[in-house]
């Protein structure tokens, strides 16, 4: 894990232009509020919670401190441009499982930052041991879909009518997920672990 902390903070080139990537500590403060905010209502129907609301916010930050949660927060300057979690519960049955979160800001998209962001996800897990990855959307988040199955996630279940947005509007919700420790001994096996 320590490793992990050594990566950061770090320089990313996208399509448009450079920004940085750091570990979140605080998803309460002002800018991430900001991020949050400027976010489509539907970007958010994935997510358990609703982080639009400051006690959701402040309930992510005491999940980093316990450590239940990994997250990193990519900028330019000082505007949030994403962000992203690997959520585990240590407590559970399926502690050897992480979920990942990960927010673009639709300004953000198609800039190749929504892929660096998976692979920092990803390489998170990996630090962290687990041996799968999950990840839920909505069925209308297509690039998104194409991006995760292009790494090698696979389609594990669809919810129908699962998710109810603002205007009462029910969506399907998509579960992909991908074999963290069979990639991991892969590596291995080529001799790529160390590069990786």
């Amino acid at each position: 894990m320590n490793e992990l902390y050594e990566r950061y903070p770090r320089q990313i080139s996208l399509k448009d232009g450079d920004a940085s990537l750091d570990l979140l500590v605080d998803p309460s403060a002002q800018e991430i509020m900001d991020f949050a905010a400027a976010l489509p209502s539907a970007d958010l129907l994935f997510l358990n919670r609703n982080i639009q609301v400051p006690k959701v916010l402040d309930a992510w930050r005491e999940s980093i401190a316990e450590g239940d949660i990994v997250s990193i927060v990519a900028k330019r300057g000082s505007k949030v441009l994403g962000t992203t979690a690997v959520v585990q519960d240590r407590l559970s049955w399926s502690a050897h499982v992480g979920e990942m979160r990960i927010l673009i800001l639709p300004e953000a998209r198609d800039t190749g930052l929504g892929r660096e962001m998976i692979q920092e996800s990803f390489l998170i897990g990996l630090s962290l041991g687990l041996e799968k990855l999950t990840v839920r959307m909505t069925l209308d988040q297509e690039s998104a879909i194409a991006v995760f199955e292009e790494m090698g996630f696979k389609s594990e279940a669809l919810f129908r009518n699962h998710v109810k947005d603002n205007l009462g509007d029910k969506h399907d919700l998509l579960i992909m997920s991908h074999d963290v420790e069979g990639f991991a001994s892969q590596m291995q096996a080529y001799g790529m672990d160390e590069a990786f």
